[in-house]
């Protein structure tokens, strides 16, 4: 009889050490795959530096921009996700600080796209005015324009959220594993996540469609230069396909929330983590892809810093 009933208490057993071994193998392929992409953002930001052409052309001006955000946010969801993926709780106010720094970052890059989508429609379409209209000066108002967006959105949910703890009295240690929807838990939140989310996107993303009808339309005029004209408009496809990601991934939660219904925990686990790679990573790597590898400007120093940041690590494992 226990000869029956031992190879079930096995199974029974081996089944948490199972869910163990596959926490730790996707904790350490996501933290990989990110540390990846931000040691190339990091070089990639420090050869938007490196240089006074990329300091003084509006184009890399905006980039630099949506690559400082896109690296923060990248840095603050990592945060995020290995505390709850190893069920660590934080406290109330650390949990708070990484959620409001993620968020304000993720509204920046949307914002960022529309105002580089712009500045190729003017590049393409009306080359002689491309110069006065984008200068550094003009590009200076509208990044700190876009970040004046991010953080009203931020400063409203703040002072919605002092709001709701004036009804409800604060635990500064959280019950639950850190996430936005831990922090911002009450009805209200998610009616203003709803018009904001539908708001931005929808703007953001009439820009950027507009800006390749118009684009499309000038490549069949004569006078246009095509190859100029080829490039911008699989630019501002590249920046309506990161759109769509990044408006996917402000629905992360209620697509887990709706798989959960129908899956059970181990499957749902898997899932987390493969939506959390396109959703979440994914995004904020697109523009280090897309102007990183494809700029003609920006390849040739971009390979150099990366070759000698290489040669740097290895010179240094070598001495030690």
């Amino acid at each position: 009889m226990l000869s029956l009933l031992q190879p079930k208490t096995n199974i029974t057993a081996s089944v948490p050490q199972r869910e163990a071994y596959e926490v730790i193998l996707f904790a350490l392929l996501i933290v990989g795959s990110t540390c990846s992409f931000l040691f190339i953002n990091c070089v990639l930001l420090y050869t938007l530096r490196s240089k006074p052409v990329f300091c003084e052309t509006s184009r890399y001006i905006l980039l630099y921009n949506l690559l400082f955000a896109d690296t923060v946010h990248l840095v603050s969801s990592l945060l995020l996700f290995l505390p709850s993926s190893f069920k660590v709780k934080m406290t109330y106010y650390a949990c708070g600080f990484l959620v409001l720094v993620s968020v304000f970052t993720q509204s920046i890059s949307p914002l960022t796209l529309a105002v580089m989508s712009m500045e190729r429609y003017v590049a393409v379409c009306h080359p002689l005015r491309h110069a006065s209209v984008f200068t550094v000066r003009t590009t200076g108002i509208a990044i700190a324009v876009v970040w004046a967006f991010a953080f009203i959105h931020i400063l409203s949910r703040v002072i919605m959220l002092l709001y709701v703890f004036t009804k409800i009295l604060l635990n500064p240690h959280m019950n639950e594993l850190c996430s936005k929807e831990a922090i911002f838990f009450a009805p209200i939140f998610k009616d203003f996540e709803t018009a904001h989310a539908s708001t931005l996107f929808l703007s953001v993303g009439l820009a950027i469609i507009g800006s390749y009808i118009g684009v499309a339309h000038a490549a069949r005029s004569a006078s246009t230069d095509k190859v100029s004209a080829r490039k911008a408009l699989q630019t501002l496809l590249l920046h309506l396909i990161q759109l769509s990601l990044i408006l996917t991934a402000s629905m992360f939660s209620t697509i887990i929330i709706a798989i959960a219904r129908t899956q059970d925990r181990s499957i749902l686990f898997r899932i987390y983590n493969v939506c959390y790679v396109f959703l979440s990573i994914l995004p904020r790597c697109l523009s280090a892809l897309i102007y990183g590898l494809r700029d003609q400007t920006i390849r040739p120093v971009l390979m150099k810093n990366l070759c000698c940041q290489w040669r740097g690590s290895l010179c240094l494992n070598k001495s030690q």
